[in-house]
């Protein structure tokens, strides 16, 4: 029972971050706020988003399910400390796509003013279109332990994180159009390449 209350808790969660993260609702947001939408909704946005996974979280913690391993030291550590370099590098990526997170720049058509201007590939992105969706991964799937409740939820969290970098491909590709087009020719989407894009 405790891991259908579990699933229930990240449908629920999952079903409000995207209709928040979905262009009709972003549209509203912008007719209601106007230039003030792209200062309030990213920090609004973020804190409904922690208040809305706590419960899920504390029903982890007190609902973990069985065991079904423990990585013993020093094999735990490494874990840990890639799940902390994969979070620093995944905060640096938002500050090297600001255009993700504009809404005004969501909404518009390509090669216009609100659109941001040209795509203007730089840091990360110039190795992992998604780093996002990369460092999710490697964060969830790091976790130096798990038990049946967390592997349902982790599950569950990589489909989601998935179909959720689908969306932002597609909104990506909107908003640049071409330019997008070209540049997912060129860079994959969660595994790195090394070969630099210019």
């Amino acid at each position: 029972m405790s891991t259908i209350i579990l699933v229930f808790c990240l449908v629920t969660f999952a079903a409000l971050h995207s209709f928040m993260a979905s262009l009709p609702f972003k549209r509203r947001i912008v007719r209601v706020l106007g230039a003030r939408a792209d200062i309030l909704f990213m920090p609004v946005f973020s804190l409904i988003a922690v208040l809305t996974i706590l419960p899920l979280v504390y029903l982890l913690y007190k609902n973990p399910g069985p065991i079904l391993y423990v990585v013993p030291s020093p094999w735990r550590w490494l874990m840990v400390g890639g799940q902390v370099i994969t979070a620093i590098v995944a905060s640096r990526a938002m500050l090297d796509a600001p255009h993700r997170f504009k809404i005004r720049s969501q909404l518009a058509t390509p090669k216009t003013p609100e659109a941001g201007g040209a795509l203007d590939i730089r840091g990360i992105y110039r190795w992992v279109r998604d780093p996002f969706l990369l460092s999710g991964l490697i964060i969830i799937w790091l976790t130096p332990f798990m038990t049946v409740n967390l592997l349902v939820i982790y599950i569950l969290t990589t489909i989601y994180l998935y179909l959720g970098s689908l969306h932002w491909e597609k909104r990506l590709t909107s908003q640049f159009g071409d330019e997008y087009r070209e540049y997912r020719k060129r860079v994959h989407r969660i595994i790195p390449h090394f070969r630099k894009y210019n």
